[in-house]
Order: structure tokens, then sequence, then C-alpha cells
């Protein structure tokens, strides 16, 4: 193990934007925190993609009725046609950007093979294999591989950084508010926070351009050069 192992610990989403990819490219291990509770109206099952006549929601939908308490990792997809739709909707709106030929083959297997009923193994199928146009290597895991059994959020994370050996923690910019940096340092692990800010426009479809959306939106206009408009490239240059 090297001597310096950097960390982050965040709950799987779907084809997320850039920002989540970068935090992945940062650090040397990924901690996918599926083993929290799931929460209705978040990043989880659903994501952004951009029209000609703005922002469309992608949404998985998921059993909720009478689960509120059940985990990402427990969280089983309600309708199985879910891909079909999704694919009909990428097709129709990304198929005339300029590198949509380059990856069509690759995301229609991704949609229309997918056959996961979890919505954690659905996130993973897409992360991973974006991952890989990306040219990101970084380990991907599960909280779930790893002791669980302490309680309190920053205790859990320490416990987990710990466990894999990691002496700095790469967090996102919310977990400010209530994540007591202290407890880390006490440990010898050293707090890193991401910033999400002045990332570069790039051409997209339809004007007016729009920063959060899914890194499909990026992949399907630039094409292989879509990591010089992701931070985590530039400064491994």
């Amino acid at each position: 193990m090297s001597d310096n192992k950097k960390l982050a610990i965040v709950q799987s989403n779907y084809i997320p934007w850039k920002g989540y990819f970068d935090m992945i490219n940062m650090v040397d291990e990924l901690i996918l925190y599926d083993d929290c509770q799931y929460t209705k109206r978040d990043w989880r099952n659903r994501n952004k993609i951009k029209t000609q006549n703005g922002l469309q929601w992608l949404t998985i939908p998921v059993e909720v009725k009478g689960k509120y308490q059940q985990k990402i990792k427990d969280t089983v997809i309600s309708d199985p046609e879910w891909s079909k739709k999704h694919w009909s909707a990428i097709k129709y709106n990304y198929s005339k950007t300029a590198f949509f030929k380059d990856f069509k083959d690759q995301f229609e297997e991704l949609y229309l093979g997918c056959e996961e009923k979890y919505l954690s193994d659905i996130n993973y199928r897409f992360i991973t294999a974006i991952n890989q146009i990306l040219g990101i290597t970084t380990k991907i895991s599960w909280s779930m591989d790893y002791d669980m059994s302490l309680k309190g959020n920053t205790e859990k994370l320490i416990h987990l950084s710990k466990q894999v050996g990691a002496n700095t923690y790469l967090s996102g910019p919310a977990a400010r508010e209530y994540m007591d940096v202290k407890l880390f340092e006490d440990e010898g692990i050293t707090v890193e926070w991401m910033d999400y800010n002045r990332y570069p426009e790039y051409n997209q479809l339809h004007s007016p351009f729009k920063q959060k959306v899914s890194i499909i939106d990026l992949i399907f206009n630039i094409g292989g050069n879509a990591n010089n408009y992701m931070k985590s490239f530039s400064n491994k240059k």
C-alpha cells in the first residue's frame, strides 16, 4: 500500500454530472455508500439531460410506498421498461450531437441490455462504464464490503477511511454543515473539499448553456476530448 491514499465516500447516483466523476478521478478509491437511507427526489435515481425545450429529468421508477426507511442498496425498480424509455429520450435529444454515433452502440447496450433489478446495481453499471469512457481507473468499492458497526455519520466515515488505509479524505462541499473535521484530524486524516465552481463551458446542441446536467451531455457533445472540460484531468497535466 502506498504512503498516501486518498478516499471519497458517496452515494451512488444515476448517470451523474461531471463533478461526480471528477471526484472519482481525484481519489485512489471511491466507496459507494449505499448502506444508508434512500432519499426521494434526489440524485439516486434521476438526472437531467439537455433538450431543445430546456432541461428534462430522466427518472428511474422505484418502489417507495411503505418503504420510507429502506436503504439505497435495497431499493428495487418498479418498471422494467424504464431503460427503453430512457434510451428513447436520449436518442431523440442527442442523435444530432457531434459524437453521438461514436458512443451510440455502447450506450444502447448499457440501456437495452440492463437487467439489474436494484437501483444500486444499475447506478454501478453506468458509473463504471462511463469511467472507462473517460479513462478513470479509480477503484470502486461498496460500504457493504467493510465494517459499518459504528454509530454517528462522521465516525462511520472515519472508520471506513481507516479500514482502507486512507490518510486523506475528499468530501463534497455540502458536508461542511454536518461533518466534524476535528475527529478526522485526531485520527491523522486530512480532509479536503471538492470545488465545483468555474467549470468551462462547452458546445451544447441547444443554447443557453447548462452546466449541471448528466455527464452523457458532455460525452455526446465533445467526445474523446470530454476530459478537457473536467478539473481532475487538467490538474494531472
